[in-house]
């Protein structure tokens, strides 16, 4: 099936019992045995749920993968698989990433005896000389949040099956339509489904895809242990909004792309970082291993800190808010927002400064989202 068949077909056939065009909630924490030993499909909602079923079926066929889990929150779903490693172990992570992906590396998983290193992933020999026997895992981002910087995920994928690393991209930012990680090699697909994937700003929740048997049944082992899934009512709001992903992600390019340019010629904007622009450095590697940009990218403004505080005053069509890719258009300031969580040399050596703003370009009208940054340009 093509992707937007997928998106409306996959895991969700018509309900048994009733022909339900449109997979019921099972809105229940338990389920009745057949006898003491013959539990059926479903014994406990944190062990399985039918309406969790069919996402996580859905999920699995958009991003070409054999299995998928749901789980509460994206930041649950990166926690859940962090623990497939140990005390001893040693995981290279992404020097450019999400501010809570960077507090729970490090300030969490490294004070479990797990060693975390922050590594630039766009220099393959400094990546190929981090690797040692007790690495187990790379954690990627790409593009990266909220710099848009591309990792080339086939070149990384091959240096750590050479080496028998684990790989695990982030790909909330470009959504299994744009970009399908488990094809360039990498074993393990994490997303934020809060963001494109509902698409609707009403829940949260996050992802995990892979391919390989054995590692799908560590992980559900680990989902059920450590009891990180959703609930039934969100699976079935998430499954309502994934249907128009693809129509929805068509709208969030080309309206994202028509900001970047207008911003990019813009005097009082420095710089655009949208992998869409000729001016992006990997624009090529973007298209090579992607099918297309989001809707969300970042840009720095003039006048430091005074410019980006009177930017996102005087929008009105961007609210200012934390999260991205909702239907509806926001903005945020990664220095006291997203990534506030990082030290502020951390941040300053990464290049989130003062002057650095990140929208998520929604689906509205785009004249109407041009015209609210012309006006809101001119209190710069």
């Amino acid at each position: 099936m093509k992707f937007r068949t997928k998106s409306i077909h996959a895991g969700q056939g018509p309900e048994a019992l009733y022909g339900a065009v449109m997979t019921p909630i099972y809105q229940t924490s338990t389920f009745a045995f057949n006898s003491p030993d013959d539990p059926g499909e479903f014994d406990y909602s944190r062990s399985g749920n039918p309406t969790r079923k069919a996402l996580e079926e859905c999920l699995a066929a958009l991003e070409n993968g054999t299995r998928g889990f749901t789980f509460a929150t994206g930041m649950a779903a990166t926690a859940t698989c962090m623990m497939l490693y140990g005390t001893g172990d040693h995981i290279i992570v992404s020097d450019e990433c999400y501010g809570g992906t960077y507090r729970l590396m490090m300030d969490i998983i490294k004070n479990k005896g797990i060693e975390v290193e922050l590594v630039d992933l766009n220099d393959l020999e400094a990546l190929d000389a981090a690797i040692r026997p007790e690495t187990k895992l790379i954690w990627i981002e790409s593009p990266t949040n909220p710099l848009m910087k591309i990792v080339d995920l086939e070149a990384i994928a091959t240096i750590a099956q050479a080496k028998g690393v684990h790989t695990a991209v982030d790909n909330t930012f470009l959504s299994p339509y744009f970009q399908n990680p488990l094809d360039l090699g990498i074993d393990i697909v994490m997303h934020s489904m809060t963001k494109y994937i509902n698409g609707h700003s009403d829940v949260v929740m996050g992802g995990l895809v892979v391919k390989d048997a054995e590692l799908a049944e560590r992980i559900y082992f680990l989902q059920n242990a450590l009891g990180t899934c959703p609930g039934p009512q969100d699976c079935f709001l998430v499954l309502r909004g994934v249907k128009t992903l693809a129509l929805r992600m068509e709208a969030h390019q080309e309206n994202g792309l028509a900001i970047a340019k207008f911003l990019e010629a813009h005097p009082k904007i420095e710089k655009v970082l949208h992998p869409g622009l000729e001016s992006h450095p990997q624009r090529e590697l973007q298209r090579k291993q992607a099918r297309g940009d989001c809707g969300t990218f970042s840009f720095y403004i003039s006048n430091g800190i005074k410019g980006a505080h009177a930017l996102l005053a005087n929008l009105t069509l961007f609210p200012q808010a934390v999260s991205l890719g909702g239907v509806e258009s926001l903005i945020e300031h990664p220095w006291s927002m997203t990534h506030v969580a990082m030290p502020e040399s951390a941040r300053i050596e990464m290049g989130i400064v003062e002057n650095l703003i990140r929208v998520s370009v929604g689906i509205e009208d785009i004249e109407d989202l041009l015209a609210d940054f012309e006006a809101a340009l001119t209190h710069v």
